[in-house]
């Protein structure tokens, strides 16, 4: 009998996607973070059209078809996918390049194919090349850009668009010189409602209020939404001075009829397709939209609580598809997005339904509920992802990485400042290459040899790992785990290794919490690393 099922039919997937009925079970935790997740996007969806020079109406159409399609051709169960500050610069050079947005829509489809060509060609293998301590200090650097990039917005001193990551801003200043103009300019209703709202959101991690079971099915970024409507319509009769100004209020487009979308939507043009830039353009957008993606859903599967592995070959189709009708719709260019994936996960979601609904929500929005979410204050939402980023950059993650050495914790520091001066994809390039210097110094002989047990029972399989494990071996050891087939019991052997890379222990002790799930007996012998991992 075969213990490893033959690569063509072996499952990219180390965890599968629950069944239906796991997800109308996790309805009452996904049905609150979709709801965050949604106030988070929203604002993203239209500052991001802003800042890439578009329409206004597509960025929106890009969340609504990342959440409402996307998901659910994706294998990861928490990731959001939508509009990327990633490429706003991207999108600005490509109007300017093809002179008109209907031009690009028609390189986005483009892109949207050449992506769905490397899922099929297997290129998302990429994805487990990232050393953890990269991932990790692009999750931090992020949390800190979120806190920074929202801070005039909490002020109610910036007009330009929501989301701006990269350090040097299209408006001229820079991270730092816009907060230092913020102060100077502060608007006190505002910052007033932005203060409330922050208090109210750190109330609700509070113990008394978690361990309230009635209380924990209310997402407090819905309080706080609610609230903010609230207190500057009180501000508007009893303070009127203090009265949010509508340039720092949600800004929706007003769609009251089908002939009102129809009108809003625009459509590819064709004719570009019979120039060479057109496809230049296609390939640059295929190419970071996947980077970008593949860094993002590493990065969730690290925050997902039970340890998923989302299949990244899977995802470069589901995006790229994704991609293809977001062109055909209107749309912006589309990747995976770790801001509204971390939101999701902060905010408890469980499952795909989450993503979904948020994508939902979007919809009727702009269908339904301009109107209403339009009164929605800056300054309350800006809160929300000041919540968010805290969460992803705890001075415990510094602490815990710097008590794993230095070749954990230079990688780490290293892309936090990179990204945090220049933007995620240089950013993660540098702290890369410092991985890359750790790894050549180690010894990269093979990760391990693979046999049967000598016993009668021949379920029994004996993987040995060699002296020298790093995580450029990651990938290698990830699929043979996924290959093993239910009913066979694995003796993982460590004990004549002396250096067993972070990355890897993080891979064993993954598949050491979804082993029994998969009928799988596991013994591990001398790897004692894995039990300090404190997953």
């Amino acid at each position: 009998m075969p213990k490893i099922a033959p690569a063509a039919a072996a499952a990219p997937v180390a965890s599968p996607a629950p069944p239906s009925a796991n997800y109308l079970k996790s309805l009452a935790k996904d049905a609150p973070s979709g709801l965050v997740v949604f106030l988070v996007a929203l604002p993203l969806c239209l500052g991001i059209s802003l800042a890439s020079g578009a329409p206004l109406l597509s960025g929106i159409i890009t969340g609504i078809v990342g959440g409402v399609l996307v998901s659910w051709l994706s294998g990861s169960q928490l990731s959001v996918s939508g509009p990327a500050a990633g490429l706003t610069a991207i999108m600005v050079s490509a109007i300017s390049t093809l002179g008109t947005f209907e031009a690009v829509l028609a390189a986005t489809v483009v892109a949207g194919l050449v992506q769905l060509a490397l899922g099929f060609l297997k290129a998302g293998i990429i994805g487990m090349y990232f050393p953890s301590s990269v991932i990790k200090g692009m999750l931090a650097a992020i949390g800190l850009i979120l806190i920074l990039k929202q801070i005039p917005h909490f002020l109610g001193a910036d007009t330009d668009y929501f989301e701006d990551m990269s350090f040097l801003q299209f408006n001229g200043q820079n991270t730092f010189s816009a907060i230092a103009a913020a102060g100077e300019a502060i608007s006190w209703g505002s910052a007033l409602i932005g203060v409330i709202s922050l208090l109210v959101l750190m109330a609700w991690e509070s113990k008394p209020v978690r361990s309230n079971a009635a209380l924990k099915l209310v997402p407090g970024a819905l309080i706080v939404v609610v609230l903010s409507i609230l207190l500057n319509l009180l501000l508007s009769s009893l303070a009127p001075e203090l009265q949010v100004r509508p340039e720092h209020l949600v800004k929706l487009p007003q769609i009251s009829s089908f002939g009102d979308l129809t009108r809003e939507l625009r459509l590819p043009d064709w004719s570009a397709l019979t120039r060479g830039s057109t496809y230049v353009v296609a390939f640059t957008i295929a190419i970071v939209a996947s980077i970008e993606t593949l860094l993002s859903v590493e990065a969730v599967d690290k925050l997902d609580p039970h340890k998923r592995h989302t299949p990244q070959n899977r995802e470069l189709k589901a995006q790229g598809i994704g991609n293809l009708v977001s062109g055909l719709l209107g749309g912006l260019p589309l990747t995976a997005v770790i801001v509204r994936s971390s939101a999701n996960i902060n905010a408890g979601g469980q499952t795909k339904m989450s993503a979904f609904i948020h994508g939902l929500l979007l919809l009727g929005s702009l269908l339904f509920l301009s109107s209403v979410l339009n009164l929605i204050p800056l300054s309350a939402l800006a809160a929300v992802l000041l919540m968010v980023g805290f969460k992803l950059t705890k001075p415990a993650l510094f602490r815990t990485q710097w008590r794993l050495g230095w070749d954990q914790f230079l990688p780490f520091f290293v892309t936090v400042v990179a990204i945090l001066f220049t933007d995620l994809l240089k950013g993660v390039g540098v702290g890369l290459a410092v991985g890359i210097f750790y790894i050549l110094k180690a010894n990269l002989e093979s990760a391990y040899y693979f046999h049967s047990e000598p016993t009668r029972d021949s379920r029994v399989l004996h993987l040995k790992l060699s002296e020298h494990v790093s995580f450029l071996n990651k990938a290698s050891l990830v699929t043979t785990f996924e290959r093993i087939t239910p009913g066979t019991k694995l003796i993982l052997d460590g004990t004549d290794s002396e250096v067993i890379d972070y990355d890897v222990l993080e891979a064993i002790e993954n598949f050491r919490l979804t082993a029994a799930e998969r009928d799988i007996e596991l013994e591990i012998r001398g790897i004692r690393q894995v039990e300090a991992l404190g997953h």
